[in-house]
């Protein structure tokens, strides 16, 4: 517990046994009433300050005003033990509630350890700390083992090993070495490691998941808002239905003005609505605390909400259900030799950093002449156009043969195909594959078992590759030769066919699926770990890019909307039942104090389940 929590507890405490001595006294009138008064403003006095400030500001009818009317009018009637114990067991509440937030706010706090404190900043061969914020780009940070990395960049000299664990979840560690890339966020762990600062610190990973972290409550779920609003009315309108009760029956029918105010008060105490607005958002916070945990960013309470109803799961293929990490698998040369192809497919390619344009470098294995380069047209969808030597090279799909009038021949291999023409005239194919992930079929077995109806791949790959990819991972659909355009398109159609109570969800790379990202009801990122798209485009990012991950992303929400339910219902429902017998004058102070703090008690337990469970778990 926090200091402030524990002064809370001691005066609990304290304030039960001055209760039960009070109690005990035999004791009349005014020097009753005094020993009562001690235990009530030991532990209600700041619950009575806070309401006459409220009002001060306008603030009226929240919890604290229904508490201190509920009470003080306990006070004047005479039932000082329920007074004072209307007034410690709403504290019981308000600590209940303090430490479940505290232990929500702890798992995502959790990811803000990732803020780096300061770069060891490289100058003149002088090494000084400075804040990441006023590095440059270009400039050259050390970072030296135990350290956190504080800016993106790549490293110019030093081999390491990285822990990743705070930004992904994944425990093993990560090997870098010269040449490779390197995000804020990570810690060293073994080597020194120069690194050339790519990224200021306001567009770094660290940064940009911060910002993530930091505003995802702003964005609440329909229940969090219906809770918030019905707060609003409910409040007002159950302390002009308390006046009336205590008014209208004396005067209309002879009631006792003690019994009729007695029963105002039980009303008021019920009515509090403590319950509902206190654990509804919790859950939701418990729930995004949960999925943070395991590396999965969820941007607010809404984004739970909808991800809960997911009845479609839509694919890009590339980097999201395969590695991404294309090899050179057979070359096929129709004009000249294999060498002589894979050098001017290499060539053509030079600018590119597509995964295929990688492969296809790695395989050559030589330097690139930039020089031999010209006029390099990126052509989406299709493929590269460039000047090789004055001559020109197109290298992509079939679409871009046909395009360019080039009479291609398909390969009897399954894999991506890379289509080479100099000059108009065919001169051969290289084949490239890909390979799956390794627990690409389990996401799928997993999202089929959570009562997912449909999955589905979109790629830009052949038909070949795509169906075969889909077969053996056991997708519903696959749609195979779009462009980005297309992907689009064919989420729109799949949109239309997504029932009224369901929700598609496209999972992509984050690179190139930003238009089809934001189209769909709600948009997941692969591989978030470095990914500035996938930060700003998707509503939730996978930092592991791990696709089973997005079955316990979808359980965890469900178990979260379910919780939520749980607590709307059972709230709701003791308050109604509690409200009716109160209004007849069958429920006791007793009664009341249970139907609003034990309650909330129950409910705040109940929200709290939702920092404890995964897919594999049980709350």
């Amino acid at each position: 517990m926090s200091k402030k929590q524990k002064q809370t507890l001691y005066r609990i405490l304290l304030s039960a046994a001055l209760l039960i001595a009070a109690a005990l006294l035999p004791l009349e009138g005014w020097p009753r009433l005094a020993v009562f008064l001690i235990p009530y403003a030991l532990i209600g006095w700041d619950v009575l300050w806070r309401a006459v400030r409220n009002i001060a500001h306008g603030e009226i009818f929240d919890e604290n005003f229904l508490m201190s009317l509920a009470t003080v009018g306990a006070l004047c009637v005479g039932e000082y033990p329920e007074a004072v114990f209307v007034m410690l067991f709403y504290q019981v509440g308000e600590l209940f509630q303090s430490y479940a937030v505290d232990q929500s706010r702890k798992s995502i706090a959790s990811l803000m350890d990732i803020r780096p404190d300061y770069a060891n900043l490289e100058v003149d061969g002088r090494i000084q700390q400075t804040d990441p914020e006023d590095v440059a780009v270009g400039d050259i940070i050390l970072v030296k083992p135990g350290e956190r990395i504080p800016l993106d960049g790549d490293v110019v000299e030093g081999t390491s090993t990285l822990d990743t664990a705070a930004l992904t979840g994944e425990s093993l560690p990560r090997s870098v070495g010269p040449g490779e890339s390197v995000v804020s966020g990570c810690v060293n762990l073994s080597g020194l490691l120069r690194v050339e600062v790519t990224k200021p610190f306001e567009e770094s990973t660290v940064a940009k998941i911060l910002d993530l972290v930091e505003n995802a409550s702003a964005k609440k779920a329909k229940a969090e808002n219906f809770i918030t609003k019905f707060a609003r009315y409910y409040t007002p309108a159950v302390v002009l239905a308390a006046v009336v009760l205590a008014v209208l029956p004396p005067l209309a029918l002879g009631w006792a003005w003690t019994d009729a105010i007695l029963r105002a008060l039980n009303f008021l105490v019920v009515s509090c609505p403590c319950a509902l607005v206190i654990s509804v958002p919790l859950s939701f916070f418990g729930g995004i605390g949960r999925a943070s945990r395991q590396g999965i960013l969820v941007k607010g309470g809404s984004y739970l909400e909808v991800l809960a109803r997911t009845e479609t799961v839509v694919f890009d293929k590339t980097g999201t259900l395969t590695k991404g990490v294309f090899q050179v698998t057979a070359v096929h040369p129709e004009q000249g030799t294999e060498a002589e192809l894979l050098e001017l497919a290499a060539l053509a390619e030079a600018y590119s950093d597509h995964p295929i344009s990688r492969s296809l470098k790695t395989a050559y294995g030589k330097p690139l002449e930039p020089e031999r380069v010209s006029h390099v047209e990126e052509l989406s969808g299709r493929g590269v156009r460039a000047v090789v030597d004055g001559k020109e090279v197109c290298a992509g799909n079939d679409k871009l043969m046909e395009e360019i009038g080039a009479a291609w021949k398909p390969c009897h291999q399954v894999g991506t195909v890379v289509h080479v023409a100099v000059d108009g005239v065919y001169g051969g194919h290289i084949m490239i594959s890909d390979q799956v992930k390794e627990d690409a079929k389990e996401a799928i077995a997993a999202l089929k078992g959570l009562g997912v109806k449909r999955t589905v791949m979109l790629t830009g790959d052949a038909a070949a590759v795509g169906e075969a990819v889909a077969q053996e991972l056991g997708l519903d659909e696959v749609h195979t030769q779009l462009l980005p355009a297309g992907k689009v398109e064919r989420v729109e159609a799949l949109l239309t066919e997504t029932s009224a109570k369901g929700a598609l969800a496209f999972v992509g790379d984050g690179i190139n699926d930003a238009p089809v990202l934001s189209r769909a009801d709600i948009g997941i990122a692969m591989g978030g770990l470095g990914s500035d798209a996938a930060i700003e485009a998707a509503d939730v990012v996978l930092m592991d890019d791990k696709p089973s991950k997005l079955a316990e992303a979808v359980d965890i929400a469900r178990r979260t909307l379910g919780i939520v339910r749980q607590n709307i219902i059972f709230a709701l429902g003791v308050k109604a039942l509690v409200l009716i017998l109160s209004a007849m004058g069958k429920a006791t102070m007793w009664a009341a104090v249970f139907a609003d703090v034990g309650v909330s008690v129950i409910a705040i337990l109940n929200a709290m389940r939702a920092l404890g469970f995964g897919r594999k778990g049980k709350v």
